[in-house]
């Protein structure tokens, strides 16, 4: 919905980001799938080659507030498109939370946010 805001990097890094949530259950489901190439298309960035860069790497390319909140609302509206929520991809929230330093009430927010958009597209 907003990823086409991100700058240039942040853009090509979300969809590393996306990417590495998205198998971390070790199942790309093909609703996953689906998401992953609106992302790109989305940033318009359909030929970029996944380079399978670590979190680390990954994480410190978004410095704003706006673009950790796109970031974070795009992965959880990814991680619940299948409907549920595996013990990796949820510790991966966890991690990507405390390296964007959320709020716990903020992260919340977003999360209630995204069920809300899920249930508006059914």
């Amino acid at each position: 919905m907003f990823l086409s805001e991100l700058e240039p990097k942040e853009r090509t890094a979300f969809l590393e980001l996306a990417h590495k949530v998205a198998n971390f259950d070790g199942h790309l489901t093909p609703a996953k799938e689906i998401l992953l190439l609106e992302y790109a298309t989305e940033m318009n960035i359909e030929d970029y080659k996944i380079q399978y860069l670590s979190l680390e790497e990954i994480l410190p390319y978004f410095s704003s507030e706006r673009s950790k909140h796109i970031a974070l609302t795009e992965l959880l509206r990814l991680i619940f498109s299948d409907g549920v929520l595996h013990n990796a991809e949820r510790k991966s929230v966890e991690l990507i939370k405390k390296h964007f330093q959320f709020d716990p009430n903020e992260y919340t927010s977003f999360k209630d946010w995204v069920d809300k958009i899920k249930e508006l597209s059914r």
